[in-house]
């Protein structure tokens, strides 16, 4: 049984790790979050220590390593931009760290955390849930059959959100790496861990809420579109009341990947644990590309792009 510690308790994702520790068969020792109505960790780990203060764990955490019983994963929760240094903390301490995608913001703080692992000997792992999905690997397998063959993707993302999205952290770009890290970087590292690397990077579009470009892959030419505005989602979302649409189509046919996320996140822990998870390395495609796209300048709608752009625009 390992032992667990978790930063940022009280986000809506920390359920999924929560749930994953207590399913792997591990414990959460201590966990801390500037929010205080934290029954959720109830159904899990009632018995766990929380802080309000980060200060206050670290100190605990210290306590627990100069007795001999250390933590040995730190998860990690918490918004965006703090998830570098947050990184950073769980290595010095001596433990190996679980973090949320995106695992950083800005390209330079990989570099950074690379040089950590290699001082202290500990690994950071990140959460890419969807190489574990059922559909999502036998489309890969497929095209790993495939040979040279360049597939058409269209790939579009609508999650709706309030007008709070803008007052939080998530609406601000310097914190949360703006809308194709925030909502994007899931898919783009799906994208590229199946049809390559980039070789060209076209963005049509880029705005507060929503973005869409042109990726050329090694094997595959992509038109992504990412929004968070309801008046994007398509007919057939709306017909049926529905806040958030998905599709990956290739060559025509469309992907269906829509249920089966919730319980990726134990896959995810249970892999870790087993020596087999995700690091920097399968982090890092994703990361400079969210990275380029947000410091683009869109030319508008012009080429090859998401027809989905032509709804409102």
């Amino acid at each position: 049984m390992k032992q667990f510690a978790l930063i940022g308790a009280a986000g809506y994702i920390a359920d999924r790790h929560m749930k994953a520790i207590k399913e792997s068969g591990n414990k959460l020792v201590c966990a801390t979050d500037r929010f205080d109505v934290m029954g959720r960790i109830d159904s899990f780990f009632p018995d766990a220590d929380f802080f309000l203060e980060f200060e206050n764990m670290d100190k605990f955490m210290d306590d627990l390593h100069r007795k001999g019983n250390p933590i040995d994963y730190v998860s990690i929760c918490t918004p965006n931009y703090m998830h570098a240094s947050h990184i950073r903390f769980a290595l010095r301490y001596g433990a190996d760290a679980i973090c949320e995608k995106p695992m950083v913001v800005f390209p330079e703080d990989m570099i950074e955390i690379e040089d950590i692992e290699a001082e202290t000997g500990k690994k950071i792992y990140t959460v890419l849930q969807l190489r574990y999905h059922p559909a999502i690997l036998k489309l890969k397998k497929k095209i790993d059959e495939g040979g040279d063959k360049i597939y058409d993707i269209d790939l579009s993302y609508i999650t709706t959100r309030g007008k709070w999205y803008f007052k939080s952290w998530k609406g601000d770009i310097q914190k949360s790496g703006g809308v194709a890290t925030n909502i994007g970087i899931h898919f783009f590292d799906m994208i590229t861990w199946i049809f390559g690397g980039v070789k060209q990077n076209i963005v049509h579009l880029y705005e507060p809420n929503k973005a869409a470009g042109f990726l050329q892959l090694e094997k595959a030419r992509v038109r992504w579109f990412l929004s968070l505005d309801s008046n994007d989602l398509p007919k057939q979302a709306t017909e049926k009341n529905m806040r958030t649409y998905r599709s990956i189509t290739v060559d025509g046919e469309e992907i269906e990947f829509s249920g089966g996320f919730t319980d990726l996140h134990t896959v995810t822990y249970q892999n870790i644990l087993n020596g087999n998870g995700f690091g920097l390395k399968d982090a890092k495609e994703s990361i400079l590309l969210a990275d380029q796209i947000r410091n683009s300048e869109p030319i508008g709608l012009k080429g090859d792009y998401n027809p989905l752009l032509l709804k409102k625009h």
